[in-house]
């Protein structure tokens, strides 16, 4: 059922629409380098086939699972005779490239370079984090979207039609389709496979119709779309945290529920957790990075499954506490000053006494001891002259901040005399 032509690829509109690079290259049967990225099943290898096909080059497939810097240098050898001996082109179609390591990625250069292969190389990565530059700034870099519901129905209702499909020798009731087409989470090649498993259990049962009851029962469920080193793990993982902040404990448990269900490491998500807790609640609530240390330690003691119960409920109790960036702003605006160059020198009642000498230098003499000032705080500089007035710790008056916003406040003006 694989597409033949740009017209009976599903999906991807801006990709086929007149004029673009995808469609320049095929009809204009020009020689450029792609990179296609996109989650799986949306058309990366169809794209590769349909270039090499419709253009009239060779096409040669080269898996980033089984080959090596010897296969690809003599993959791309053999096409250098070829454009040599008879002037055809070949496509060069590498499935996975994020797999490749550096050196096997090099490798591919001298081909590129040369114009002696049109490479297409697949990725469900961001290639930018996963593909070297050099190859990457060589290569016309196109993004696949995942297909629509819409997109996946249509290439079912077409395999149930066409020759090279079912043959309309089988009718799928709505309800099964929309079921496949649910489960499929737009990955056309996955709802191939439900529909074909669908229509043997239909054959089984000695029935030429598929219907709910045999989707279902063909298809136990869906699989989780969550790959623990691709976009998908760096979009849910960003929808976690950001819900937590947001305060949205439901759809945090969701996205939670999603990085476990898919075998995320638990510990990754820990540490998530107890870099929020100062991030984003901080001295709101001064027990939410106790909370997230206590997950963090549960997770290595106990492990999963028990373990899901204890960052269930460290996930619970940041999505409701209270809300404060203060102590993420406030060493932030520190190091800023830092950076910039303002650190001056430390006050001399400040400096280390504690050898001899030290007091001949004024090191330590005016020091006062804060347990003997009233309040335990005494009037004295602490700050560099060159900061001398800064103010990086702003709390806000949100949760248990709000306290110790005002105390702050009056222990600010006592430190500094006014």
């Amino acid at each position: 059922m694989r597409p033949r032509t740009l017209e009976e690829l599903v999906g991807q509109e801006q990709l086929r629409s007149p004029g673009s690079p995808l469609r320049q290259l095929v009809e204009g049967d020009r020689s450029m380098s792609l990179l296609l990225w996109g989650p799986p099943g949306t058309g990366k290898t169809t794209i590769a086939a349909i270039l090499s096909q419709q253009t009239d080059r060779r096409f040669v497939e080269v898996s980033a699972v089984s080959a090596g810097v010897k296969e690809v240098r003599a993959a791309i050898d053999a096409a250098r005779a070829e454009l040599v001996a008879t002037g055809h082109e070949t496509v060069l179609f590498v499935d996975e490239v994020h797999r490749f390591s550096k050196a096997q990625q090099d490798a591919l250069l001298p081909g590129v370079e040369n114009r002696w292969v049109t490479l297409v190389a697949a990725t469900t990565e961001n290639p930018f984090f996963s593909v070297i530059s050099p190859l990457l700034s060589r290569s016309l870099l196109l993004r696949l979207e995942s297909l629509t519901d819409d997109d996946v129905r249509a290439v079912l209702d077409h395999a149930l039609a066409d020759e090279r499909g079912l043959a309309g020798e089988y009718v799928a009731e709505p309800e099964a389709l929309d079921h496949l087409v649910r489960l499929a989470g737009g990955d056309a090649r996955r709802s191939l496979t439900y529909l074909e498993a669908a229509a043997g259990a239909a054959a089984a049962r000695g029935s030429t119709t598929i219907d709910l009851a045999t989707a279902e029962t063909a298809v136990d469920q869906a699989a989780v779309r969550y790959d623990r080193q691709g976009d998908q793990h760096y979009d849910v993982t960003s929808a976690f945290i950001k819900s937590v902040r947001g305060s949205d404990a439901d759809a945090a448990l969701h996205y939670l529920a999603r990085m476990m269900e898919a075998g995320e490491d638990p510990r990754f998500i820990a540490r998530r957790l107890v870099i929020l807790a100062s991030e984003d609640i901080g001295l709101a609530d001064p027990t939410a990075l106790t909370t997230a240390v206590a997950a963090a330690q549960a997770v290595q003691l106990i492990g999963m499954p028990e373990a899901r119960l204890n960052l269930a409920q460290a996930t619970i109790a940041l999505a409701v506490a209270p809300k404060s960036n203060a102590v993420t702003t406030a060493i932030g605006a520190a190091q800023a000053d830092v950076r910039a160059g303002r650190i001056g020198s430390v006050p001399p009642h400040l400096r280390d006494a504690h050898y001899d000498g030290a007091k001949k230098v004024g090191h330590g003499t005016s020091y006062t001891y804060s347990h003997d000032a009233p309040y335990g705080i005494a009037e004295q500089q602490y700050l560099p002259d060159v900061v001398a007035d800064a103010e990086y710790y702003r709390p806000t008056e949100l949760g248990a901040e709000a306290a110790i916003k005002e105390r702050w406040a009056r222990v600010r003006r006592i430190i500094r005399g006014r």
